[in-house]
């Protein structure tokens, strides 16, 4: 991937980040939120605890023997194909060492799975030139529509 650090544009400029995607069950996406603010703000700008959740999809897997799938449930057969509900939870924060172990371990301490499902890239994230007296039309303060409907 290019090189952003130098990139400088009158709308804003891009920092590299690490994009942490955790495959949870739906209900979960909170305790994991919570455990990892403990550590880092998932600062975005000027808004903390930032994050994105999929729309609800499915994993799907096999258990090995000797799995806790085939530990802790009674009669399922080592190979047999589970499947159950999932989102894709994603978090930036910036590519430091420390940073990413503490939020690892806050992670996997709330995560339900002994093995969860999570993939590492390294990106760069946007950050705007910001003016919260912005007059740009397209604002939600200026475009009479205001904020979208809170989910929660």
């Amino acid at each position: 991937m290019t090189d952003l650090s130098r990139y400088k544009a009158r709308s804003g400029t891009f920092l590299p980040v690490w994009t942490l995607e955790i495959q949870t069950l739906p209900e979960d996406t909170d305790r994991i939120l919570d455990e990892v603010q403990k550590v880092h703000p998932m600062s975005f700008g000027r808004y903390q605890r930032n994050a994105s959740i999929s729309a609800v999809g499915m994993e799907t897997s096999q258990p090995e023997a000797g799995s806790t799938t085939t530990t802790h449930v009674d009669g399922f057969e080592a190979g047999e194909t589970e499947t159950y509900p999932m989102v894709e939870l994603k978090i930036s924060i910036e590519r430091d060492l420390g940073i990413l172990e503490k939020v690892m371990d806050a992670v996997l301490h709330a995560h339900h799975y002994e093995e969860p499902v999570i993939f590492l890239r390294e990106d760069w994230a946007s950050r705007a030139a910001y003016d919260p007296q912005s007059d740009n039309p397209n604002r939600w303060w200026n475009n009479g529509r205001g904020l979208p409907q809170r989910l929660s």
